[in-house]
């Protein structure tokens, strides 16, 4: 489901506080529309506050840890918010959470609705059965829990009253998507060095390490975002690729088409959009080549997509140098597979290495469209909601069979077991947090309904969470910002 903002509380009067005053430039408040026996009320909608920002109460839902060269998030109970989808006009909840979140059984979303995680214009709903209205807002309490990244520090290389500029570690997203949240640049930040409501001037992949820029103003925002969609920005990466690239300068204009958005893999097509590519060799070991890459436009995963289809893909990009693209790995555009296939091959080959947090990927987005198979052939059911809204991931659930046992979970088989449970520690434990809220005891508690809990994962090695991919230098009308040069990327370095 769609976070939304918290909307705006009663501002204070001219005096700093809510007197007689402001209550009385208040507009009166509308009056309700008397209701038919036994019609549900629906408020009107809130107001939103416009652009997105985060601040202490956000940076305070969980806290950090390190172990094994990893930085981990402690599960935590967070909300997820959203406003009736128009499709979802005239439905039960039980048909939507069947139909467009089948992550788990239907059983386990009534087992949630009964421990009073889900709410229905902020009133416990306990009955799935309740037809959903327009303007309905519902928020679903989960236990959320998110994958490891690299320990490695995130480095400010320059700040002033205008940017900050960071060299970002590989595997770490610039801003919360998908089961990501806490481990991202924008939460570190904001939570270890008190830079807050900092504006996305770029984006790296959240493999690619490297140079990364943000305004501290929205004039300073949209003043550098002009030069980049005008093509004023000179951007500059560096990458070790498979074998032994060419001497002379290498130009690459294939288009590239997306194949799957929420997967995250892009090839080369005809219908695709129009890009280019400059690549130059830097150096060569007799394995690998380190090769400078000027990138003209910034199409995703461009670089990557080049660089597999000229048949040098990057030595361990988790996607676009696997076994699933074919025997010559997707040299020249040949794949022989359906994009389904494909993407079908690519998890199943990161499933049988335990790898998928890697990708940030489950099975499930395989079928982006099985959700929908109920809803007919309406084009208002091929915007697919993808936020789990049990699990809490804007990606749907992992495969539910237990990886190192292929066990299915409890929570799956008997979730009514698990709601006793969860009454039994609501009575013994002195954390008040199964309501919700966020505690420091409650964030390191196991949560009796949540999936995650039963299943145990292998993390990721540090050297797994590391790609040779690294934005070197960003140039500008009137700056200039670069990173020092990668250890991996040395003339001299071998693996």
């Amino acid at each position: 489901m769609t976070e939304l903002p918290p909307g705006p509380g009663p501002g204070p009067g001219p005096d700093g506080g809510g007197g007689e005053e402001a209550e009385a430039a208040a507009p009166p408040a509308p009056k309700k529309r008397r209701l038919a026996a036994g019609e549900r009320y629906v408020p009107p909608p809130r107001k939103l506050n416009s652009g997105v920002s985060f601040g202490a109460a956000h940076f305070a839902e969980t806290t950090y840890y390190f172990e094994g060269g990893l930085r981990k998030v402690r599960p935590y109970y967070f909300d997820f918010r959203t406003y009736c989808k128009g499709r979802w006009v005239g439905r039960s909840l039980a048909h939507v959470f069947s139909t467009e979140f089948r992550a788990q059984p239907l059983a386990c979303y009534r087992a949630a609705a009964r421990a009073g995680r889900l709410r229905l214009n902020e009133q416990p709903v306990r009955d799935l059965d309740t037809v959903l209205k327009n303007n309905d807002f519902l928020r679903n309490t989960v236990h959320r829990h998110e994958p490891p990244v690299t320990a490695q520090p995130i480095q400010i290389l320059v700040e002033d009253d205008e940017v900050v500029v960071v060299d970002k570690p590989s595997s770490l997203p610039v801003h919360p998507c998908g089961r990501f949240r806490h481990n991202t640049v924008i939460f570190i930040l904001g939570k270890e060095h008190n830079l807050k409501e900092l504006h996305t001037i770029h984006r790296l992949d959240r493999m690619t390490s490297g140079v990364l820029m943000f305004a501290k103003t929205a004039e300073v925002s949209k003043r550098i975002d002009e030069q980049v969609r005008q093509r004023q920005l000179e951007k500059e990466y560096v990458c070790r690729v498979v074998g032994e690239f060419p001497e002379n300068e290498v130009v690459c204009e294939e288009p590239i088409l997306v194949v799957s958005y929420k997967v995250g893999v892009c090839r080369v097509d005809p219908k695709g959009k129009s890009c280019k590519t400059i690549f130059q060799r830097l150096s060569y070991n007799g394995k690998t080549s380190v090769v400078k890459c000027l990138p003209h436009t910034g199409r995703t995963h461009q670089i990557r997509v080049h660089l597999q289809y000229l048949g040098y893909p990057i030595v361990n990009d988790p996607i676009y140098n696997m076994k699933a693209w074919g025997p010559e790995r997707g040299k020249g555009g040949k794949i022989d597979k359906t994009d389904e296939e494909l993407l079908k091959a690519l998890v199943e080959e990161h499933r049988s290495k335990q790898s998928l947090d890697v990708l940030g990927i489950s099975e499930e987005d395989l079928n982006p469209t099985a959700e929908n198979k109920e809803c007919g052939n309406s084009s208002d059911c091929t915007d697919s909601v993808a936020v789990d809204p049990i699990n809490g991931n804007s990606c749907p659930a992992e495969d539910t069979k237990d990886p190192e046992r292929g066990e299915i979970p409890a929570c799956l088989q008997n979730c009514d077991a698990n709601l006793e449970t969860l009454e039994k520690h609501k009575e013994t434990s002195s954390c008040e947090n199964w309501d919700g809220s966020v505690g420091e005891k409650g964030s390191e508690e196991k949560d009796p309904l949540c999936m995650e809990c039963k299943i145990s994962r292998r993390d990721p090695s540090p050297k797994e969470l590391v790609m040779y991919l690294h934005a070197l230098r960003y140039k500008g009308a009137e700056f200039e910002y670069c990173s020092k040069m990668p250890e991996w990327a040395m003339e001299d370095w071998e693996e």
